[in-house]
């Protein structure tokens, strides 16, 4: 699956895609990773790709001309990508839309993500974007680290990348239904006086399987 970042900080990305399953994923060919600097696109002799808002305001937001600039050239190098913009304006991302654009990507549509910076951008350029999402009802510095969840949720579901085939199928989440994935044990099976539950270790599967949905939650506020 081939993934392309629109950034002003692509050195941003290196720790997280440089490691565990996302650099597994790379290193056997399941994903591709690319950067596009949206510098190399600023107008003028310091490159400049922000302006004052129109109708006055505090901060800068991103011109539309380089940001578009960005996408066309991503599209060159993907015409059939699907271009994705985090943002608070858009649709609360789910497990449900990681699913479907990772089924996407096995059919051979790449991503394109913008990261946004300063106070935001020029609303034009959500002309060329196909889905605009929030990562949740918060505020951060720039579209970076959305950017890396989206890749991190999807690429962990495209196969041969976790390792147990049913890895990403007993999960938190899935269909959306809220759910939380049941508590887990390890050794040892007694740690400072707290033990593993006792149906665990009998090996009676069925027994494990009530106690596992009787002991899953749903999701709330803690």
């Amino acid at each position: 699956m081939k993934i392309q970042v629109i950034t002003l900080f692509p050195e941003m990305f290196e720790g997280v895609l440089g490691s565990s399953m996302l650099w597994k994923a790379a290193d056997r060919g399941i994903a591709d990773y690319s950067f596009i600097n949206l510098r190399d696109f600023g107008l003028g002799p310091r490159k400049t790709v922000d302006d004052t808002p129109y109708g006055g305001g505090d901060g800068m937001l991103l011109k539309p001309d380089p940001v578009v600039a960005a996408i066309e050239q991503a599209r060159q190098n993907d015409p059939d990508a699907l271009v994705l913009l985090p943002t608070p304006r858009g649709k609360t991302y789910k497990q449900s839309d990681a699913k479907e654009i990772a089924a996407a990507g096995q059919q051979g549509r790449g991503l394109i993500i913008v990261s946004p910076r300063y106070e935001g951008y020029d609303e034009r350029i959500t002309q060329w974007v196909d889905r605009q999402y929030s990562i949740g009802n918060y505020v951060l510095t720039g579209g970076e680290l959305p950017a890396m969840i989206l890749i991190d949720s999807v690429v962990r579901l495209l196969p041969g990348v976790l390792g147990g085939e049913t890895s990403a199928e007993i999960e938190s989440f899935q269909d959306d239904d809220e759910n939380i994935e049941f508590p887990q044990y390890t050794r040892p099976e007694d740690f400072r006086g707290l033990k593993v539950p006792e149906v665990l270790l009998t090996g009676h599967h069925g027994e494990i399987a009530k106690w596992r949905a009787k002991n899953a939650h749903k999701a709330g506020p803690a």
